[in-house]
């Protein structure tokens, strides 16, 4: 039977302190975004808002230009969607071809799999940008899906085929029994069962792409097709001190990452879990 004892309260006390730290950060946020111009110049940060004031939010989401959030919001989301899904399509099916063939190349290419994630993906910056930009892909959206799904193709199939070996081959046998090809046994069989490392991807894969500065400046620098990120700058850098806008497009665009992660956590905890255990 479980006793209530003073070290139970001393340690309840003490998490709710760590809670309590940890959330102060997003406690300034929000509450900074809700001020009034002149009110987020003159109080501090502690101080509440004196009433809930949504001009902020309102004037960042109705910016035109090279300002456009909500435009950027759809750049970015696109981006995102289309890496997520070219990572999960190639990086399941090289990660299954590789643990399931005894051929010599497939250790071979896992070991290559392995190289190229340790190296760091901007030593290859210059002379991907040249030639995507003599293949016409600099400035669109269809070449920054492509270049994502490169980068970070590597990381995918490591994490698929951490998966795959821990996965029994008696599933595909019985489905070759029933009569079923080599694709379909993949795609309605094992692809199904591969939900957790699918949803490891999902989340790592759009975390880092969606946050991503650096790239999207280079490849899409000068373009209409620019990510959040750089918006985010390009608009905060104009704002000077006008703490409450810029703290409004902080959260603006940690909503829609943060609406994933609520959607898929579970699927990512199953996949982190069943990786470290393959």
């Amino acid at each position: 039977m479980f006793r209530y004892t003073k070290l139970t309260a001393v340690r309840e006390i003490g998490i709710w302190i760590i809670t309590v730290i940890w959330l102060l950060p997003l406690y300034f946020l929000v509450a900074t975004a809700l001020k009034g111009d002149q009110e987020a110049l003159t109080t501090s940060a502690v101080t509440p808002p004196s009433s809930l004031n949504f001009g902020a939010f309102i004037e960042v989401l109705t910016a035109g230009g090279r300002n456009n959030i909500p435009l950027s919001i759809l750049n970015s989301l696109m981006i995102t969607a289309g890496a997520i899904a070219g990572l999960v399509l190639l990086g399941s099916i090289a990660a299954y071809v590789i643990t399931r063939r005894t051929r010599a190349w497939t250790n071979l290419t896992f070991y290559l799999v392995l190289i190229a994630i340790i190296l760091p993906a901007q030593l290859g910056t210059v002379p991907l940008y040249i030639g995507a930009r003599t293949v016409g892909l600099t400035g669109n959206a269809v070449g920054m899906i492509l270049l994502w799904i490169g980068i970070l193709l590597p990381l995918s199939v490591f994490l698929y085929a951490s998966f795959f070996r821990g996965l029994t081959t008696e599933y595909e046998e019985a489905a070759v029994i029933d009569g079923a090809t080599p694709t379909q046994t993949f795609f309605r069989v094992v692809l199904p069962l591969m939900a957790p490392a699918t949803g490891t991807v999902a989340i790592l894969a759009g975390l880092i792409v969606w946050n991503d500065f650096f790239n999207s400046l280079i490849f899409l620098g000068g373009s209409t097709t620019q990510t959040l990120p750089v918006a985010m700058y390009t608009y905060v850098g104009g704002l000077v001190s006008a703490w409450n806008k810029i703290f409004a497009v902080v959260i603006i665009s940690m909503i829609p990452i943060l609406l994933f992660y609520m959607f898929a956590q579970k699927k990512f905890i199953q996949g982190f879990a069943g990786g470290l255990k393959g």
